[in-house]
């Protein structure tokens, strides 16, 4: 007679958060309104490009961390914290891998691309 402990184990279970209505309506809310600002900023162009642009990004940031909270219910509490954990470890990773990648193609295009010739004479050598 075979008996599957691993059933009725309480300590295997994984716990899937629960989330009400509410929840999800106040990231709906929030999804919107950090979407329409940036809208809004583009068409109306009431700043400059670069301020527009670092704005933009400043609420794409919040918006992710909307998401991941109201929608994903990634908190410390679900899985154990080991949702938020890998999300710490990839974000590190993704982040080493970028800034690498455009250090290396900062000094490629540094070291490997052609100086412009400046015009020298040919008798004395000097640049004309």
């Amino acid at each position: 007679m075979s008996h599957d402990t691993h059933a009725h184990d309480a300590h295997h279970e994984i716990e899937m958060p629960h989330a009400s209505m509410r929840d999800y309506v106040i990231g709906f809310l929030l999804s919107v309104i950090l979407t329409a600002i940036p809208f809004w900023l583009v068409m109306t162009m009431p700043l400059s490009a670069a301020a527009t642009g670092a704005i933009i990004m400043g609420f794409a940031v919040v918006q992710i961390v909307v998401h991941m909270i109201f929608f994903l219910h990634m908190t410390p509490k679900a899985e154990g914290g080991w949702s938020l954990t890998s999300l710490v470890f990839t974000i590190i990773v993704v982040g080493i891998m970028l800034a690498g990648s455009l250090w290396v193609m900062h000094h490629l295009n540094t070291n490997m691309m052609p100086m412009p010739h400046e015009p020298t004479s040919q008798v004395t050598g000097q640049v004309l």
